[in-house]
């Protein structure tokens, strides 16, 4: 896969605002969860902190090759991490970085969400072409430039075109990166609106964690459930660095699929083989247009998943985007009152474009 970047990369000034993974958690326990942190060097790092150090940088690969494929980087993420060393991360083309797209309604979602805002801090937006990354520079702080050059990622790329296959491909082998340099992070995809932290419902016991885009509790297994990469948080532990190697090797198994459908048929294989823990995400706190439940006093994120199509990703989360609004700007007794009768607005052309029938929980 040949990737090429510019050298350049965009950083606002700008504090470095801890956050929790839970309502209260110390950051020190993340770490004691997650004693194989990647490499020897960084788990003398962690016990230095413990004892009120500043976290050292994490040991760069001894694989030159794969250091030059990501320039700028290992010197990006420290600016942009929490202070345990997470990251949230999402990708855009040009498409939906264009003026009122996908971009657009995303980062306005942090400014409008429950204790949200802070988290813009630490959010790296990936773009994947020159346009993507111009746009970016003029929205957010924070944007890396990881230019695609064996396909054409400017236009509206169709679900399951190359160009398509592509961009999620890329995606991961810069999230395997990242879990190599040491940081933890949380991927979503940018047709998303975020409405509260959505760590303080990311258990923290597991090495990944997963949407679905059917969860039920009381499937046998929890890998019963169907799960959806459009938002997921790994660990930087060694486990979850061979958890992503494992799945893009995994590729030419599935010729012609995407990294979801490539993950569905091989999570059972992650968890035998390498012992990883993964963890379902309910869909009352993530949901999508696949399902969501509506629960405004609970939901986390909105994912316009199901759907086909920019611009029926664009309608229906602005829909959504209203709607929150609207409950936002009820006073506490107003929520009570009215806040269990308030529903979502169906997100009826995204779900036409795939035909997609399924009943909305209550």
């Amino acid at each position: 896969m040949g990737w090429v970047k510019d050298g350049s990369t965009k950083l606002g000034s700008h504090r470095v605002v801890p956050f929790l993974l839970g309502a209260a958690l110390p950051t020190v326990l993340l770490f004691l969860l997650a004693s194989d942190r990647v490499g020897e060097h960084l788990s003398s790092s962690v016990s230095g902190w413990s004892n009120g150090a500043t976290p050292g940088p994490a040991p760069a690969s001894h694989d030159q090759h794969e250091v030059e494929r990501f320039p700028g980087l290992a010197d990006l993420l420290p600016k942009v991490a929490t202070e345990d060393r997470t990251v949230i991360i999402t990708s855009v083309n040009e498409a939906w970085a264009r003026p009122g797209s996908l971009l657009d309604i995303y980062l306005e979602s942090f400014k409008n969400g429950e204790n949200t805002s802070h988290l813009l801090d630490h959010l790296l937006v990936v773009a994947l072409d020159p346009a993507g990354f111009r746009r970016c520079v003029a929205m957010h702080p924070n944007c890396y430039l990881l230019e695609v050059t064996v396909a054409n990622l400017t236009s509206a790329t169709r679900f399951m075109s190359k160009q398509y296959l592509e961009l999620v491909w890329t995606k991961l082998e810069l999230q395997q990166r990242v879990l190599e340099l040491g940081y933890n992070f949380l991927f979503t995809d940018a047709d998303m609106i975020v409405l509260r932290n959505p760590f303080r419902r990311i258990p923290v016991y597991a090495d990944m964690s997963v949407s679905s885009d059917d969860f039920s509790a009381a499937r046998a297994h929890p890998l019963d459930n169907p799960l959806n990469t459009g938002l997921y948080y790994v660990k930087a532990t060694s486990r979850g660095v061979r958890m992503l190697r494992y799945w893009r090797a995994a590729r030419p198994r599935f010729p012609g699929a995407h990294d979801q459908t490539v993950f569905a048929n091989i999570k059972r294989e992650l968890v035998a083989k390498l012992g990883v823990t993964i963890e379902p995400l309910d869909t009352v706190y993530f949901g999508g247009f696949c399902e969501y439940h509506d629960d405004l006093s609970s939901a986390c994120t909105m994912h316009a998943d199901c759907c086909i199509g920019v611009d029926n990703k664009v309608h229906d989360l602005r829909d959504i985007a209203a709607d929150w609004k609207r409950y936002r700007g009820m006073a506490p007794e107003e929520r009570k009152r009215v806040g269990g009768n308030m529903t979502w607005t169906a997100p009826a052309r995204c779900r036409r474009s795939v035909n997609w029938r399924k009943p909305v929980h209550p």
